[in-house]
């Protein structure tokens, strides 16, 4: 039977959800259980998780398997200094909501919804502070009718109608992997599956043409797949959203951004291209966050033509 889930993510949505994970430590810093993080455990493949973060809900995943042991992710910095770093990890496929509601605004009809014990919410609409909820059917497809979610389905990646390259046989050949995970992997060099909707879960649209038709973009590498190790392929934080023209001039090194948004273009490209294709090289794109900066630092130096 699926059982519905409420993640409080405030401080750590970009590093979970674009790794595709939950993560949470085994007890207090006391070392004391909670059922906050007790309910990991409870967690089964299929189960349905609201990402909740900022007052809004921010994405809704789909428990891929159930907890396992794991370190505290390196991706999260300072961030939970106090936490131990042994705790409980979840892999979710999270999906992208183009619709991000506060259920603040629908305390009207929530309030009958609530649990009444370790409710995510207070009467007021404020979130609880604390990890991880268990809420009820009811309550669940409330939500997911007002968020407008997308189908959620496990989707299991097959490597039956796959071609492979030369760069990918070394992932098809490497016996450590599941055929999934070897699927996912290669998918992800095509900027599909994953890899994706990761990178959606954090760029909405490209950020040089300002087109956000998810279908007509891009989801491309910044560090390359082929230089990338595995985790890093998958990554929605080694990802953008890019128009497919200006995709061909990041891929190819003949633009590139600072970690603050300044993009830099190579003195190796026809001087009429940008201007031909209204590319203001003058606008800024946008601040990255910290894992974004740390790949584009490897696409400044290792791929970017100056």
């Amino acid at each position: 039977m699926t059982r519905f889930w409420w993640v409080n993510q405030n401080q750590t949505f970009e590093e979970e959800a674009t790794a595709g994970v939950m993560w949470s430590p085994q007890t207090n810093k006391d070392g004391n259980r909670s059922p906050y993080y007790d309910n990991m455990r409870l967690i089964k493949r299929g189960d349905i998780i609201f990402s909740y973060a900022g007052t809004v809900i921010r994405a809704v995943g789909i428990a891929v398997r159930e907890a396992y042991e794991s370190v505290k992710p390196e991706s999260f910095g300072s961030k939970g200094s106090n936490w131990l770093p042994i705790g409980w990890q979840v892999d979710v496929e999270y999906e992208h909501l183009d619709t991000q509601v506060k259920p603040k605004d629908f305390m009207a009809e929530l309030a009958t919804m609530l649990p009444e014990k370790y409710s995510p919410l207070r009467p007021d609409g404020v979130g609880n502070q604390a990890y991880l909820f268990e809420i009820s059917a009811e309550m669940a497809h409330f939500l997911l009718e007002i968020v407008h979610a997308p189908p959620l389905k496990l989707e299991v990646a097959t490597l039956d109608e796959l071609d492979f390259d030369s760069d990918e046989q070394e992932v098809i050949a490497d016996d450590t992997l599941t055929e999934t995970a070897k699927a996912t992997l290669v998918l992800a060099r095509r900027g599909q599956g994953s890899f994706r909707k990761r990178v959606h879960l954090i760029e909405v649209g490209c950020r040089v043409t300002q087109v956000t038709a998810e279908k007509l973009l891009v989801a491309s590498h910044i560090k390359p797949w082929k230089a990338a190790d595995n985790s890093e392929r998958l990554s929605g934080n080694n990802g953008l959203f890019l128009s497919p023209h200006v995709d061909a001039l990041f891929d190819k090194g003949y633009i590139t951004f600072t970690k603050n948004g300044v993009m830099e273009v190579s003195s190796k490209l026809e001087t009429d291209v940008l201007e031909r294709w209204k590319i203001d090289a003058t606008k800024n794109v946008g601040k990255f966050n910290s894992e974004q900066a740390y790949f584009l630092e490897f696409h400044n130096q290792e791929v970017f033509k100056p």
